[in-house]
């Protein structure tokens, strides 16, 4: 068994990365894809190399031979037309070498786990694809297999079936090939192809004409959860540089993303706070018969959208605005926000970082073990002009009462002074503690008051960045306004405000379910004896591990389990000390969780 390696192409895309080496010059992880590439083969037991150059090939052949000489047999070819021609050019120049003995074949952009051709070298196939179940983030060719493992047809992705994507399996670009396959049919069917249409196309094309045509019984060689990643631009480089990390600096990278965790679909995102039981199949299904729609057209002003959000909330829609999420609101409010502010810490910090122009006095809950306090509240509020209350707390999950909040409410009120209420998490607290402030009686006794609410988070669409302001100060909401953009809500989001209403009960009973599997979360947490677990009232837990490291033990999680947890440990008033907050999932997730934890807690 030899293996071909097609290194010839420029990588464009990957622009300052390759602008002096070819491809798998790149490093990922602190390690060249060509000597990942070189290991792989070595534990395999493959003892030559083959590979096509071009592009800056006289770098990687340097290379290879000084830090690779001896270790197995290397043979260079050089395609002098890269940059006219295309890998099927490239194959097509290996042809001598490849009837010489079976192949592995590899692209030089494709990073995999080092023992996947050992595998694919081991497997019963005598030609096989590695192939992986297509997701969405995956660009390129994909294939459909029968019961049998039979590949049945190569597909494009614009070719592609929408109401039929699970059934498609995306090509990894590794290949296994038998002799008498390359020379008695592969190569007879390439050659003909480059008469007909020319070099500046690709070696799947052909495999993809052999599956229409022969009974070729190339085997589709499933990758399970073997980790891969195909990198063709710099965002791809850095999610690869995350999947391929190890400890702390996977964890690292990938928090440090603040979200887009759907590119690295085997992680568990037990860090953001989502509701997993809403919205539910009948509402996604009504929005995705509008995609067509929505995605061609312009979404209506601003002051549509409020309309919408007094339909929804029963607040006038002068004294309600919608943001693009939550933190747009803050943000806008803390630019035109003067004076002094008290806020909760630990708490959301974009109340500390968006309110720039004002002098911020911490309320330490961290003094009163992570609750709040309303005789602290009360005392920031005679000393500042604004006091901001995350109800419940995050990442406490504390919660102040309905009475307590309208105390704290009046209390400022006869002083003159402001109150913002962060509601975002309210929705998730026991039925008979469960309130809000968002209704007109409410809003129209305290004008004192800010209510701001979170859509994403607790209505299950964070990706649509859907939150609400809503206040009786029309002078304040005005100028709020003058700091927003007219379109600053996309048509997905518009509509999803429109047929909210249709699915209101969905929506309470999803809350309940959050209730009821929290609770089950911390009975089962409870029985680890080494840590603290707070009651919480959010769909989040606070959690204090005592004598087990959180860092650690966040980064171990992500990298054996691929669960990704929030590590508190150098969040303000959690230093040195080891508190982790995990959100809920559903039960099966849930359950994942803590088995895992079974395994590292002292």
């Amino acid at each position: 068994m030899q293996a071909l390696m097609l290194a010839a192409g420029m990588g464009k895309r990957l622009a300052k990365y390759t602008a002096n080496n070819t491809k798998c010059m790149v490093s990922v992880a602190g390690e060249k894809l060509i000597d990942r590439a070189i290991e792989s083969l070595k534990i395999a037991g493959i003892k030559k190399f083959v590979l096509v150059i071009g592009y800056k090939g006289e770098n990687l052949k340097k290379y290879i031979l000084e830090n690779h000489k001896g270790e197995m047999e290397f043979v260079f070819i050089e395609n002098k037309d890269y940059a006219t021609t295309n890998n099927i050019y490239s194959f097509y120049l290996a042809k001598d070498e490849l009837v010489k003995d079976d192949t592995i074949l590899l692209e030089s952009d494709v990073i995999f786990e080092k023992d996947l051709i050992k595998k694919m070298v081991e497997s019963k196939y005598d030609n096989a694809a590695a192939v992986a179940k297509y997701e969405s983030w995956m660009d390129g060719t994909c294939v459909t297999v029968d019961d049998d493992h039979n590949i049945l047809s190569f597909v494009e992705k614009k070719n592609m079936v929408a109401t039929s994507l699970d059934q498609y399996y995306k090509t990894v670009n590794i290949y296994k090939f038998t002799v008498e396959f390359v020379r008695d049919i592969y190569l007879p069917f390439l050659e003909a192809y480059m008469k007909a249409y020319g070099m500046n196309s690709y070696y799947e094309t052909t495999l993809k004409v052999l599956c229409m045509l022969s009974d070729h019984k190339l085997k589709s060689f499933y990758m399970y959860d073997i980790p891969w990643y195909e990198i063709d631009d710099a965002q791809d480089l850095s999610i690869a540089n995350a999947l391929f990390s190890k400890g702390l600096e996977k964890y690292q990278i990938i928090t440090a993303n603040f979200g887009g965790f759907w590119r690295y679909s085997r992680v568990k995102d037990f860090c953001y706070l989502v509701n997993p039981y809403f919205p539910q199949p009948k509402l996604v299904e009504k929005m995705q018969n509008e995609f067509p729609i929505l995605l061609t057209q312009y979404p209506s002003g601003e002051n549509v959208q409020n309309m919408n959000a007094e339909r929804l909330f029963g607040v006038d829609e002068n004294h309600i605005l919608v943001g693009n999420g939550a933190a747009e609101l803050i943000n806008a409010l803390g630019h035109i926000t003067r004076g002094s502010i008290a806020v909760n810490l630990p708490s959301f910090n974009e109340y500390v970082r968006c309110f720039k122009n004002c002098d911020i006095t911490p309320i330490d809950n961290s003094k009163n073990d992570y609750a709040m306090s309303i005789k602290d509240i009360k005392s920031a509020i005679e000393k500042c002009d604004y006091t901001a209350i995350v109800n419940p707390d995050n990442p406490s999950g504390f919660m102040l009462d309905r009475d307590e909040i309208i105390d704290i409410c009046e209390f400022a009120k006869q002083r003159g002074k402001k109150v913002i209420i962060d509601e975002s998490f309210v929705d998730f607290a026991d039925g008979r503690r469960r309130f809000t402030l968002l209704n007109n009686e409410f809003i129209d006794k305290y004008p004192n008051v800010i209510v701001i609410k979170s859509i994403s988070k607790s209505y299950g669409v964070p990706g649509l960045r859907l939150g609400l302001l809503a206040t009786s100060d029309r002078e304040l909401i005005s100028k709020i306004r003058e700091d927003m953009q007219i379109w600053n809500i996309n048509s997905f989001a518009e509509y999803y405000l429109q047929i909210y209403q249709l699915f209101a009960k969905d929506y309470d009973k999803a809350c309940d379910c959050i209730v009821n599997e929290r609770n089950r979360v911390i009975e089962a947490l409870n029985k680890f004896k080494s840590i603290k677990v707070y009651p919480s009232e959010a769909n989040y837990i606070l959690i204090d591990l005592k004598d087990n490291n959180s860092l650690e033990l966040a980064a171990k999680l992500l990298d054996n389990d691929s669960i990704l947890i929030k590590d508190l440990s150098t969040k303000n008033y959690f230093h040195h000390k080891n508190f982790i907050r995990i959100a809920i999932r559903d039960e099966k997730d849930n359950n994942a969780l803590i088995e895992a934890l079974d395994k590292y807690l002292k």
